[in-house]
C-alpha cells in the first residue's frame, strides 16, 4: 500500500474522495477554510487545498482499476512514466499543518534548492524540510518535495 495522487476533474475533488471512500478506498482530500462575503451574509467554506488532486491510499495493482473508473476521475498522476508515489511522512505533514493553521494557501515550487534540515522542537519534530529564506516573522512555510508545492501559513 502506497499514497498516489490522483488528477480529477474540475472542481470534482470533494466528491471524488466520496465516491472513492464508498468504494472502500482511503482517500484524503486536504482542504482549507476559507471564509467567503456576500452581499447578505458570510459564510466559512471548506475548499480543496490542492486543485484537481486527491490522494489515494491503495495497492496499486489491486485497487487501480477501481479508481480509474471513479466517476470524476482523470488519471493517475505520473512521475518518470510510473504513477507519482507520495511518501506517508508528507500526507502526515500535510494533515499536522493544516490542523494547526487556519489560513493556508499553496504555491507553486518556484524556489531556489537550500540547505535541508531536520526540526528539532514543535509540532513538526523529526520532520525533514528545506530552508527557502525567510520573507518577515509572520509567515511559516512547509515544502512538500514529491507534490512540487509548498504551503504558506500566515500567523499573528
Amino acid at each position: 500500500m502506497a499514497w498516489y495522487a490522483v488528477y480529477t476533474k474540475s472542481r470534482t475533488e470533494k466528491k471524488v474522495a466520496l465516491r472513492l471512500r464508498e468504494e472502500g478506498i482511503e482517500a484524503y482530500c486536504p482542504v482549507k477554510r476559507q471564509e467567503k462575503q456576500w452581499s447578505d451574509r458570510r459564510k466559512v467554506t471548506e475548499e480543496p487545498l490542492f486543485r484537481s488532486y486527491v490522494f489515494v491510499n491503495i495497492d496499486l495493482a489491486m485497487q487501480s482499476a477501481v479508481v480509474r473508473r471513479t466517476l470524476g476521475v482523470v488519471n493517475f498522476v505520473y512521475w518518470l512514466n510510473k504513477p507519482a508515489v507520495i511518501q506517508d511522512d508528507e500526507i502526515v505533514a500535510i494533515q499536522q499543518f493544516l490542523s494547526e493553521h487556519a489560513s493556508v494557501e499553496v504555491l507553486g515550487n518556484t524556489l531556489q534548492v537550500g540547505d535541508f534540515i531536520t526540526i528539532d522542537a514543535g509540532a513538526l519534530k523529526g520532520q525533514k524540510a528545506e530552508v527557502t529564506g525567510i520573507k518577515n516573522r509572520h509567515e511559516v512555510r512547509l515544502r512538500i518535495d514529491s507534490l512540487g508545492f509548498e504551503l504558506v501559513a500566515r500567523v499573528e
